[in-house]
């Protein structure tokens, strides 16, 4: 179930919202990078303080997502506290309990907390899909692409919108599994290919597409382009090892293995 306690927190006055509760005041929608986006950081604080969370630790995304930097993911700790961050500075807490004092020193720090029936991002909890499990069974595929492959590409998106990449072969398997993140997504793709002029020939004429590429220190680059970048890409991968060419959307993209990290007691309860 979600919180019962939900309150819309936003820099924008209620006094200002037409009708149709449209804002039409003077606030810009973006993160001043400074005092205000400092007191939306305190209220967030606040409120999971009175739901008895003892450690924010997120609140660093949050400040990546308050300003539009690319990452997006919905915070939870089970049923007790949640936070969604929407567009426009618009930020959603969920609580079991009322928050009084929370709401409150909301307000001290000049932003408007209002009571809400529920957040408008709930219905992505409910509706995401669960990816399947990244257990024993996934790795022994991952090896079993490896054996016949020898390299693979290894996607780790850790929030939405962004991702690390790791070329795994059966040597580097162990180490690279080690280090990913607890409950990222993993999605495994075939390798880069060595001749980096052919993917470069072979962008399609119109769109986008993302575009990885191995630089000469070995790591594994990335970037979206579309067809009016692409005159540029042979410049900016000079000195690539190899690259491949993703289409962005989901029809043309066909992973070959797709799972998320289950936590230590083996149980999925990453929402993807």
């Amino acid at each position: 179930m979600p919180p019962s306690f939900v309150h819309r927190i936003t820099k924008y006055d209620p006094a200002d919202r037409d009708g149709h509760g449209h804002y039409t005041g003077a606030e810009d929608p973006f993160s001043d990078h400074g005092p205000v986006e400092a007191a939306y950081l305190a209220a967030i604080t606040a409120f999971a303080e009175a739901s008895g969370i003892e450690r924010p630790t997120a609140m660093e995304l949050v400040r990546v997502m308050l300003r539009d930097q690319g990452a997006w993911c919905l915070l939870e700790a089970g049923e007790v506290f949640t936070v969604h961050v929407g567009w426009d500075q618009y930020v959603y807490v969920g609580s079991d309990l009322p928050c009084a004092e929370a709401v409150a020193r909301t307000r001290e720090l000049g932003l408007f907390p209002e009571p809400m029936p529920t957040s408008p991002y709930a219905a992505d909890l409910a509706e995401t899909e669960t990816a399947e499990a990244a257990d024993e069974g996934f790795w022994s595929r991952v090896r079993a692409e490896l054996a016949s492959r020898q390299t693979v590409l290894l996607e780790e998106g850790f929030v939405l919108n962004a991702a690390r990449w790791h070329r795994l072969t059966l040597e580097n398997l162990a180490a690279v599994r080690a280090d990913l993140a607890p409950r990222a997504l993993l999605t495994v793709w075939p390798d880069l290919d060595p001749d980096v002029g052919a993917v470069l020939a072979g962008l399609p004429r119109e769109g986008s597409v993302e575009f990885l590429w191995e630089a000469a220190d070995g790591s594994i680059v990335h970037a979206f382009v579309d067809d009016t970048e692409f005159p540029q890409l042979a410049a900016l991968v000079a000195g690539a090892r190899a690259a491949c060419a993703l289409p962005l959307d989901l029809d043309g993209r066909h992973p070959l293995l797709c799972a998320a990290l289950p936590d230590s007691d083996g149980v999925l309860r990453a929402r993807w």
